[in-house]
């Protein structure tokens, strides 16, 4: 049987993406065993996956000692893959694929690390499908394998029926009124360059309510709570009256399990945003004035998938340069990034769902 490792470490809307690598290698070697090495806290996103078969699990303590890092790619050695593909392409996986002792050995093409892998694959810049070009360069990297195979390219998260039913109580426990429409906002972004301004924010939610009504929940963790109280105390107060603030999901499969019963996911790009998709949610997007909405904007067809970007509207603020190119300049730029550019797109996704 052929051992395969997949590698993705970072974020869960990284190996979210990746995770298709997994399920087409199921499709080209069905009697293959794929496994998938990812950092602890995304796991949730990969849960009931059929085409997981092992979850290696990058710890914390492999940067922070030294001796842990060497004995835990000696356990990787010892694991006799055939084939890895390294979907990162950092310090980290670059250990791991020459530490490996694969035969096949696949990755993205970068000068200084051409030499450990057997196979290399250039990114491309500009998408050729509706999946986006983070998708799109994580199929490529099969393509060495299996050039005419056709593949699938949209991520998947696997709920249960429990865990459907449990998201259900949580929302009648809260006593949601169902015939409304339910709405998840991914109300703040991982950091603050990647978080619409408080005050724009309330603006889109209480032009959200005014138009139908909806009861709003709010996703964010733990740790954001007084920045998410900040943004609902900014709202109008019929806007309020509507925000379930209280409803907070207590992990990523609870925020899943409920996110399935809702009518629609809008807000901050990011994990949220991938997670609904995954689930098939209907989702708006509003990208962060840094990030390369070319990369991320996967299945956009201007009714369930839309997003927007502030070089969308205002591409002279940015020159030649690209979104990413601009991180620095992220948070001026936000100024421009006024709510009523955005309420036209808005209005028409909620017409359509």
């Amino acid at each position: 049987m052929m051992k395969i490792l997949v590698i993705q470490q970072k974020m869960i809307g990284d190996v979210l993406a990746s995770s298709i690598i997994c399920n087409n290698l199921k499709l080209i070697y069905p009697n293959s065993q794929v496994d998938y090495l990812v950092n602890p806290f995304t796991v949730p996103v990969l849960e009931n996956n059929p085409n997981i078969d092992n979850l290696i699990l990058f710890e914390d303590r492999y940067r922070k000692s030294k001796l842990a890092l060497l004995k835990f790619l000696i356990a990787i050695r010892k694991r006799k893959y055939d084939l890895v593909i390294d979907a990162y392409g950092k310090l980290e996986s670059n250990l791991v694929v020459a530490f490996s002792g694969a035969k096949t050995r696949i990755g993205f093409y970068k000068p200084h690390t051409n030499y450990l892998y057997s196979v290399t694959v250039k990114e491309i810049i500009n998408p050729i499908t509706e999946a986006g070009t983070a998708l799109e360069n994580r199929l490529n990297l099969l393509m060495p394998l299996a050039p005419n195979a056709k593949l699938k390219n949209k991520p998947s998260i696997f709920l249960t029926e429990k865990e459907i039913e449990n998201g259900k109580a949580i929302l009648v426990e809260n006593k949601i009124d169902f015939s409304k429409k339910l709405y998840m906002i991914s109300v703040l972004g991982s950091g603050k360059n990647k978080t619409y301004p408080f005050l724009n924010m309330a603006k889109i939610l209480d032009r959200i309510v005014e138009k139908n009504q909806a009861v709003l929940l709010f996703n964010y963790m733990p740790s954001q709570e007084k920045e998410a109280k900040a943004i609902f105390d900014l709202c109008q107060p019929k806007t309020q009256e509507n925000i379930k603030i209280n409803v907070v999901t207590g992990s990523i499969r609870e925020f899943l399990s409920i996110t399935y019963h809702c009518d629609a996911l809008i807000g901050n790009e990011g994990g949220a945003v991938n997670m609904a998709k995954a689930i098939n949610k209907p989702t708006f997007t509003i990208f962060s004035t840094w990030i390369i909405k070319e990369a991320w904007n996967s299945f956009e067809n201007e009714k369930s998938n839309v997003s927007v970007h502030l070089k969308d509207f205002r591409p002279e603020l940015y020159g030649t340069k690209s979104a990413k190119e601009m991180k620095n300049e992220a948070l001026n730029l936000y100024e421009s990034f006024a709510p009523e550019l955005l309420f036209p797109k808005l209005e028409s996704f909620l017409e359509n769902n």
